[in-house]
Parts: C-alpha cells; sequence; structure tokens
C-alpha cells in the first residue's frame, strides 16, 4: 500500500505534463554519454521543452485515457518523454536533430497534437519549419513586394530628370487644344457687329 502512495504522485505529475501537451516524444537513451544527455536537457530546455526519465509502468498509468494512450506500445525499455505545451513539432524536431550527432538516443514514437505516430513519422514531423520560421518567412513574403516598391519609387526619384522631362510635354499640349477654341469665339462676337451695319 505504501508503494503505490508513493507511486501516485509520479503518475498525477505525468498525467498533469500531458493534459495540455501539444506533443509528447518518447526516446531511449540508453548509450549516451552523461556529456551528450547534458547538451540534449540544454537543448531541450532552450526550447521549452520538458523532458523527464520515468518508469514504464509510470508511464502506462498515467497515458491510460488520454491521447497519448496510443504510445504504450512504445513503453519498453528506458524511456524518457519529451513534452511541449506550445510547439508541436519542437520534441520532434530537437531529438531527431541531436540523434543524427549521437547514435545512441532512439526515438520510438510520440503523439502530435492528438495523433500518434511511430519513429519514421516523428521523424517527417522533425522536418516541419519551427513556428518563429514559418513566421519569418510568412513576414519575408509579406514584405517583399513592398521592398520591391519601395525600390522602384527610389530609383524613380533618383531619376527625376526624366520624370520632369514629361511634365513640360503635357503642359505645352494643354494651350494647343485652348487655342482654337479662343479662335473660334472671336468671329462668333464680330457677327452680330457687322449685322447692324448694313
Amino acid at each position: 500500500m505504501a508503494k503505490v502512495e508513493l507511486k501516485k504522485p509520479i503518475v498525477e505529475e505525468i498525467a498533469a505534463a500531458v493534459k495540455d501537451a501539444q506533443s509528447v516524444v518518447l526516446v531511449d537513451y540508453r548509450g549516451l554519454t552523461v556529456e551528450q544527455d547534458t547538451q540534449l536537457r540544454k537543448q531541450l530546455r532552450e526550447a521549452g521543452i520538458t523532458y523527464k526519465v520515468y518508469k514504464n509502468t509510470m508511464m502506462n498509468f498515467a497515458f491510460k485515457g488520454t491521447d497519448c494512450e496510443a504510445l504504450l506500445p512504445y513503453l519498453e525499455g528506458p524511456s524518457a518523454v519529451a513534452i511541449s505545451t506550445e510547439d508541436a513539432t519542437a520534441p520532434a524536431r530537437v531529438l531527431c536533430k541531436f540523434a543524427k550527432t549521437a547514435d545512441a538516443l532512439e526515438v520510438k514514437g510520440g503523439m502530435v497534437e492528438g495523433i500518434a505516430y511511430d519513429a519514421k513519422g516523428i521523424g517527417e514531423i522533425a522536418k516541419i519549419p519551427s513556428r518563429e520560421e514559418l513566421l519569418s518567412k510568412l513576414l519575408g513574403s509579406i514584405q517583399s513586394p513592398i521592398t520591391n516598391f519601395a525600390r522602384v519609387m527610389n530609383q524613380l526619384a533618383e531619376k527625376g530628370g526624366a520624370s520632369e522631362s514629361e511634365v513640360p510635354a503635357k503642359e505645352e499640349a494643354a494651350p494647343v487644344e485652348e487655342a482654337p477654341a479662343e479662335a473660334e469665339a472671336a468671329p462668333a462676337e464680330e457677327a452680330p457687329a457687322e449685322a447692324p451695319a448694313e
């Protein structure tokens, strides 16, 4: 009975962590050196990811009745769990990138936004850019037309001589059009003056 009471807070801690998680990724960390483990934890922490080693039995109890229940088949051998409540792709991205330099780290599977994936699926999710990268690209694509427009306007302003030469041409055209109208008005005024003279 005492053992069950000791396990309960740990199970509740895991359950609370995965409750609002955007993603949960399970890894086998066997074979990592202390230096590699320290570096991995640092990278995960900087990305806002919770990373802990739990016993499989504890995670088994905590995952039941949640979206993470689909991860129960992956709870074999030593397991560590990476949890993110903000960026759904961050755990997969950080872990898969780290696994390329540390062969001992093995991604088992994970849950992203309520959907379970195997190691291959998590590898594909790892290729998705971060939210910040996507926003940066979007902002860049929005700014590009504005920047190009500003560049063209600047070039036109620098070539002020070309635009000024066009303006007088338009101004000269106006008097030429008005001249015939004045010429037509003059004979109309003279006609009534000649009529009474006869």
